[in-house]
């Protein structure tokens, strides 16, 4: 669940194990039941936290759980299409529906509600639907869809003003989506939307019945106005109607008929009544205007003309205004922790101050309209108008001495209590504790501060059926009953707090008093001599509500323009400086950023040079090892070419000593043959 204002999870609710198919909210507000295959439970949405568990086998399975409006009643249908009602607060079953005999399974997948809880319409994977009646828990009819129906996706109740929450018209969204709207009574089909090539996903109805918005197949988000399809559509098909009777329900089978009439189809040896139902002779529109529900008489006819006639209209004249300038920031003043009751007193106080301007302007007026808020938060319409009815009446010259409190409303009481306990008004002046302090807190806050819920309740229900005299009466009735711990206060921070927090008090003892005091006061006193009678609000239009001085209002509401226009001029201006600000705070980042950036490069440049003198000086090393091994391996050369010249040399030396040798030898061999071969010569 998340704030619908700023978007932040308020709480995350687990339980279920399956993906959750529904969830149906209590009209209060309080509860909500989410629904999957295996569960269903239901919720605190005060505390978020789960009240009840509705287990199932899973053989069977849950396919939807529902509130009931306007009641406490739970109902569950589940895939076997049994239909139970069970008590919200307790679980206890109530009743079941009957599984009808007769006729093929519907198989339930959609379901509707009348607005006045009566009338439950299901359908599902067939184009019959069941209309039960809930108050006797019977099938009233089946209705039968055209041929082209086959699976029904969604059911809504169109609803109207003056039928008193029976609604007749009930919208049907098919497989084909296409979504067409009947009438339950006649079975006539009115109009449709939606077609073959523009599908419908999934449709719902304003609670005012105006208008339709659509989800379709593309994507795109329809709204429609009921107003212009009824007169679109003023001309609809005929139907075909078929009176099946027998069986334990003697249901009423009528059969709707988009297209031409056509013979009905032969049941198993029983004759079936047909008739052929026209269609109406003037426009729609004006047929709704002038046919009203079975059984409205005069006196239901003001009761629905109070609620649904002319209120509405003018309730929404000032709806239509939006929020007053006055209440746009009123949860700074009074934060409330419930978004739904924040937003429904801004709207209220919002309606008042387009009402009539002093509204805008009291301080107090969101004491006052803030328990009538909380009561009826669901019903902004009533609230309004029990707010208005309550200032007309009952704050009757509230506003006379504005911005001041009513002084003469707080000397009526001062003087009744003078009357009835001199001895604790003395103690109250004793102790510089004027009617400011203890009459007017129980008044602008209309006793809320002071009672609980219930307490509120019990006495509003005296103050409201009596003579506006009895509110004013009862704040001298409560002082009155708390004289006992109010003669032993003696400083006014005590006097303040007793005037603004719950006492004990015994409610229907103050209440007694209260009738005491307003048989037993006398005349020339009587708050009753000086307020008006109650005179309720007038038809048609609002009352003119000008009982305050206008000039006073008018200088406020004046001054209150200028403060924020100037305001706004400030707001405008501080805009300016601020993105003045922001730009030059967005350049200094920018320059701090580049200069940043310059000094990055340059310590990466340096760094790169750095990096490339050690290479260059690692290369010319590597360049004097290279020459210094170059010179080593020449010399290395030139000595290995010198040892081998050497080498060679002496090679060819002792070749040549060898040649001299062999040489001398055969030298030798021949002289020494010469000589032995030569004669001898004797010198004899």
């Amino acid at each position: 669940r998340r704030a619908s204002y700023t978007k932040q999870l308020v709480s995350w609710m687990r339980g279920h194990e399956g993906a959750v198919s529904s969830v149906s909210v209590h009209g209060s507000g309080r509860y909500a039941i989410s629904t999957s295959a295996d569960t269903a439970q239901l919720w605190d949405l005060d505390t978020f936290q789960r009240k009840r568990k509705l287990n199932v086998r899973q053989s069977v399975g849950i396919q939807r759980v529902f509130f009931l409006p306007l009641s406490n009643t739970i109902l569950s249908c589940f895939n076997d299409d049994s239909i139970f009602a069970w008590e919200s607060d307790t679980l206890f079953c109530k009743y079941q529906l009957p599984v009808p005999d007769e006729g093929p399974r519907i198989h339930y997948k959609a379901f509707a509600v009348t607005r006045d809880g009566k009338i439950l319409a299901a359908g599902g994977r067939s184009n019959l639907l069941h209309l039960w009646c809930l108050d006797t828990r019977q099938l009233l009819r089946v209705v039968q869809m055209p041929p082209k129906v086959r699976t029904v996706r969604q059911l809504e109740f169109l609803p109207d003003s003056f039928d008193g929450g029976a609604s007749q018209t009930l919208g049907v969204l098919s497989q084909d989506g296409v979504m067409r709207f009947i009438n339950i009574q006649t079975c006539k089909l009115l109009f449709n939307i939606g077609s073959h090539d523009d599908a419908i996903t999934a449709a719902t109805v304003s609670p005012n019945g105006r208008h339709i918005v659509t989800i379709m197949d593309n994507g795109s988000l329809n709204i429609y106005s009921v107003q212009c399809l009824t007169q679109d559509y003023n001309k609809p098909p005929p139907s075909l109607v078929k009176v099946v009777s027998g069986g334990e329900c003697s249901a009423l089978t009528m059969k709707v008929k988009s297209e031409a009439v056509q013979r009905p189809a032969k049941t198993s040896g029983r004759r079936v009544n047909t008739k052929v139902l026209r269609p109406p002779a003037v426009p729609m529109t004006e047929d709704k205007e002038n046919e009203l529900p079975d059984g409205l008489n005069k006196k239901r006819l003001v009761t629905l003309l109070k609620a649904f006639g002319e209120y509405p209209a003018k309730y929404s004249s000032l709806t239509d205004k939006g929020l007053h300038s006055a209440y746009l920031s009123i949860q700074e003043r009074y934060p409330i922790k419930s978004h739904k009751l924040q937003r429904g007193l801004q709207r209220v106080l919002s309606a008042l101050a387009h009402w009539a301007a002093i509204f805008g302007e009291t301080d107090y007026l969101p004491l006052v309209a803030f328990p009538f808020v909380k009561l009826f938060q669901n019903n902004p319409l009533l609230c309004f108008e029990v707010v208005a009815t309550t200032i007309v009446n009952w704050c009757q010259h509230w506003f006379e001495y504005f911005p001041n409190p009513p002084l003469n409303i707080l000397s009526m009481a001062e003087n009744v209590l003078a009357h009835h306990d001199k001895e604790l008004l003395q103690h109250l002046i004793d102790c510089g504790v004027t009617s400011q302090l203890y009459v007017w807190p129980l008044l602008e806050t209309l006793f809320s501060e002071v009672l609980t819920r219930d307490e509120w309740l019990k006495l509003f229900d005296n103050v409201f059926s009596n003579h506006p005299a009895f509110l004013l009466v009862s704040v001298v009735s409560y002082v009155t009953c708390c004289r006992a711990p109010l003669l032993l206060c003696s400083h006014k921070e005590d006097f303040e707090y007793f005037f603004h927090h719950r006492n004990n008090l015994d409610v229907s003892a103050a209440i007694k008093e209260t009738y005491r005091l307003m048989e037993s006061t006398p005349a020339d006193i009587h708050p009753r001599n000086m307020l008006d009678d109650f005179q309720p609000l007038t038809r048609g239009q609002y009352p003119v509500f000008n009982k305050y001085p206008t000039y006073i209002v008018e200088y406020q509401s004046q001054e209150r323009e200028r403060i924020r226009q100037q305001e706004v001029d400030y707001l405008r201006e501080r805009q300016a400086v601020q993105e003045l600000r922001a730009e030059v705070v967005q350049r200094q980042a920018e320059d701090e950023a580049w200069y940043t950036q310059q000094e990055l490069l340059q310590q990466a440049e340096e760094k790169r040079r750095d990096i490339l003198q050690q290479e260059e000086s690692k290369l010319a090393e590597q360049r004097t090892r290279l020459t210094a091994m170059k010179r080593e391996l020449k010399v290395k050369e030139l000595q290995l070419m010198d040892a081998a010249r050497r080498r060679f040399l002496k090679h060819q030396q002792d070749q040549r000593l060898t040649e001299l040798h062999r040489l001398d030898e055969q030298i030798q061999r021949k002289v020494c043959f010469h000589f032995s071969h030569r004669p001898v010569f004797n010198m004899e």
